[in-house]
């Protein structure tokens, strides 16, 4: 079983290959939709603000040319007084920057390209998924189909058979699935890859996350386009 069923390298979840796919396009595409709605809302806020800001400098230099006429129209000794007074101070003072119109900070808020794991929530890409291997349980004696086998899958190194409720990990350079006592008892004596003599880190040591019916994705929809569950693995 090679190939159709992939792993998230973060939070050691499995998901079906084309599901998944699915998923994350289907978000990329959503993440482009709302952007360019995004984009589209922006510039027309931009465009009010910039007729907004247009209009209230207009309406700042009519009230000072009108104060300025009145000004102008009073006795000498009233002018002064006025001035004195501080009516200069209100006075609407609209070629100074700090005192001009500005546009309203956008409370637009721009689309978060993330996409998140649908289970643990994390930050999910392509490059974080890796395939897995499930080894089948070699049985000569049994001609029935891998899926309707009791046991069905066994460690790549131990041979031991694989159940819901046997601890497994998955080798991220080669996506072989072993049992964490596999794990514990032969690959960390000398981090060293079982079936390619190559060295290991514990990086390299995927556990694997089981839910309630075992190492599959459980009780979960992916929001692609159309919503299904991830295939049993």
């Amino acid at each position: 079983m090679q190939e159709t069923v992939q792993l998230g390298q973060k939070d050691g979840y499995l998901f079906d290959k084309e599901v998944i796919l699915e998923y994350i396009i289907t978000k990329k595409n959503e993440y482009s939709r709302k952007l360019k709605e995004y984009e589209k809302l922006k510039k027309k806020e931009v465009e009010e603000n910039a007729l907004k800001a247009a209009s209230e400098v207009d309406k700042k230099v009519t009230s000072f040319l009108k104060e300025e006429n009145n000004i102008v129209n009073e006795p000498g000794t009233s002018s002064i007084s006025n001035m004195a007074a501080g009516r200069d101070k209100e006075l609407p003072s609209f070629w100074i920057p700090s005192m001009t119109p500005s546009a309203e900070k956008s409370k637009l808020k721009k689309p978060e390209s993330t996409i998140y794991c649908p289970i643990s929530q994390n930050p999910l890409r392509v490059k974080d998924l890796i395939d897995v291997k499930f080894m089948p349980v070699k049985d000569p004696d049994d001609k029935k189909s891998i899926y309707t086998r009791e046991n069905r899958y066994m460690c790549a190194v131990t041979h031991d058979v694989l159940s819901n409720s046997v601890p497994c990990a998955v080798l991220r350079p080669t996506g072989d699935v072993v049992t964490l006592e596999c794990v514990e008892k032969i690959i960390k004596k000398d981090w060293i890859h079982p079936l390619t003599n190559k060295k290991l880190t514990e990086k390299d040591i995927i556990v694997m996350q089981r839910g309630g019916t075992g190492y599959a994705l459980t009780n979960v929809k992916l929001n692609a386009k159309q919503e299904r569950p991830a295939l049993q693995a």
